[in-house]
C-alpha cells in the first residue's frame, strides 16, 4: 500500500493556502471537474428541448453515468491506495475527457455509443471523487486542510451559481455537441493540472486481491465509530431530506405559490447559504467540531419543514439559506477530518465508502420519493423527512468521538 513520504517543501506552510501555487493547482483540477461533472445533465437537458434527445434517451444516459459512478468508486479507492493519487486523477479524467466527444458524436445518430460514453464519464467522475480526496491530504499541511477543503467547496457553490446563466448563454452560440466537447476539455484540464502527491511508492510484495484490500477499508471505518454515525446522518438527510424537496419543491411552487419563482429562489437562496456556510467554516474552529458540524447537518430540517405549511415566500427563502449553510458547516470540518483521522494508505478507500453511501443511495431516494407522495400524500412525505433530518444527525452525536470526530478528543481539546 502506499505510504506517506515525510513531509517535504511540496506540503503547504504558507499563511494562507489560497496563495500556494501546488494548492492553486489542484484546486483550479478540482474546480473543474466539479463544473464538468454539474454540466453535463444541464447540456443534455438542452439537448432534449432542442429535440436531439428524446426524455427517454435522457433518462438512460443519465441513468448510465451513475451506473458508471457507482462501479468507479469502489474501485478507485483500491486503486488510488495502491498506487499514485495523482496518476488515478490523471487516467480518470482522460478517460471522461474522452467519453464526452464520443457523446456528441452518437448524439442524433447511436444511443448505444452514447450510453457506454456516458458511463465512462460517470466512472471518471467516480474515479476522480476519492483520490483527489487523498491527494488533498498529500499536498496540503494538516493545519490549512480546513481552509483548503473551504476553498474546494466554495468553488463549487460558486461554479453552481452562475454556470447556468453561463450555459445558457453559450447555447445562444454554440451548439450541443461542440458544448459537449467543451465538458471534455474541462475533464482535461481536472486530468492534467493538478500537483504530483507526497506519497511514497507502494512497498514491493505480492498483491492482494481487491476484495481484500476492499475489506482492510471497512476495517479502518470500523475503527471510527463517529465516522460510521456521521455517515449514517448524512445518507439518511440526502436520501431522504434532500430527495424530498428536490421532487416536492418544484410541485409546491407551481401549485401553492402559483408557477416557478419560489422553485428558483429557493435553489438560489441554498446555494448562498452554502457559500456563507463556506466562508464562515474556512475560519472558524469550534472546540466541539462534530456536534457543530452535526448540529450543521441537522439544520437541512428547515428545508422540508418550510414546505409543510403555506407559509409566506420568505420563510421558504429563509429555511433554504439556513439549509445551505448548515450543509458546508458539515462538509468541510467533515472532509477535513476524514483527511486528519484516517490512516494515509487507507484514505482512498474510506473515502470511496463516503461517496458511495452518501451520494450513491440519493438516487434511490429520488426514485422512493414519488410513489411515496402519490401514495402517502406531500404532507406525509414532508414529515417524515423533516422527523428524519432531524433525529439522524442527533442520534448520530451520541456515537463515540462524535464531539470532536476524533478518536483523540483530548488531543483537539488542548490544540
Amino acid at each position: 500500500m502506499a505510504t506517506p513520504a515525510a513531509p517535504n517543501t511540496r506540503a503547504l506552510r504558507s499563511s494562507s493556502v489560497v496563495r500556494n501555487p501546488t494548492f492553486l493547482r489542484l484546486w483550479t483540477g478540482t474546480t473543474a471537474s466539479g463544473l464538468a461533472t454539474w454540466a453535463l445533465p444541464f447540456v443534455l437537458g438542452l439537448a432534449v428541448l432542442d429535440r436531439s434527445l428524446t426524455p427517454v434517451t435522457l433518462g438512460l444516459l443519465l441513468a448510465a453515468r451513475t451506473a458508471g459512478f457507482l462501479a468507479a468508486v469502489p474501485i478507485s479507492g483500491v486503486v488510488s491506495d495502491r498506487y499514485s493519487r495523482r496518476a488515478v486523477v490523471l487516467w480518470s479524467g482522460l478517460a471522461a475527457a474522452l467519453a464526452l466527444p464520443a457523446i456528441a458524436v452518437g448524439l442524433g445518430w447511436s444511443v448505444p455509443l452514447m450510453a457506454v460514453a456516458a458511463a465512462v464519464a460517470g466512472a471518471g467522475q467516480g474515479a476522480c471523487r476519492p483520490a483527489f480526496q487523498a491527494l488533498t491530504a498529500e499536498v496540503v499541511d494538516e493545519q490549512q486542510r480546513q481552509q483548503a477543503n473551504a476553498a474546494m467547496t466554495l468553488a463549487v457553490r460558486v461554479t453552481t451559481l452562475v454556470a447556468p446563466g453561463l450555459t445558457a448563454l453559450l447555447a445562444v452560440f454554440l451548439d450541443i455537441p461542440t458544448l459537449l466537447v467543451g465538458i471534455g476539455a474541462l475533464w482535461l484540464l481536472a486530468a492534467l493540472l493538478p500537483p504530483k502527491g507526497t506519497a511514497a511508492a507502494p512497498a514491493a510484495g505480492p498483491r492482494s486481491s481487491f476484495t481484500t484490500d476492499f475489506a482492510e477499508g471497512l476495517r479502518e471505518a470500523r475503527r471510527h465509530p463517529w465516522f460510521l454515525a456521521g455517515l449514517g446522518a448524512l445518507t439518511a438527510v440526502i436520501a431522504t431530506g434532500y430527495s424530498a424537496t428536490g421532487v416536492l419543491l418544484p410541485l409546491i411552487s407551481r401549485d401553492r405559490y402559483g408557477g416557478e419563482a419560489v422553485l428558483a429562489a429557493a435553489t438560489t437562496a441554498y446555494i448562498v447559504g452554502a457559500l456563507v456556510g463556506a466562508l464562515i467554516i474556512a475560519r472558524w474552529r469550534p472546540r466541539a467540531q462534530g456536534w457543530a458540524a452535526l448540529a450543521g447537518l441537522g439544520c437541512y430540517t428547515f428545508a422540508p419543514l418550510s414546505l409543510l405549511l403555506p407559509v409566506h415566500p420568505a420563510v421558504v427563502l429563509a429555511a433554504y439559506v439556513l439549509a445551505g449553510l448548515g450543509i458546508e458547516l458539515f462538509n468541510v470540518p467533515w472532509f477535513t477530518a476524514i483527511q486528519r483521522e484516517v490512516e494515509p494508505d487507507k484514505l482512498a478507500r474510506v473515502s470511496a465508502l463516503d461517496f458511495l453511501f452518501s451520494y450513491g443511495l440519493a438516487p434511490l431516494g429520488l426514485v422512493l420519493i414519488a410513489p411515496a407522495t402519490e401514495a402517502f400524500g406531500p404532507a406525509a412525505v414532508l414529515i417524515t423527512c423533516t422527523l428524519i433530518c432531524a433525529l439522524a444527525p442527533a442520534l448520530a452525536a451520541l456515537a463515540p468521538a462524535s464531539r470532536t470526530f476524533s478518536r483523540t478528543e483530548k488531543q483537539l481539546e488542548n490544540a
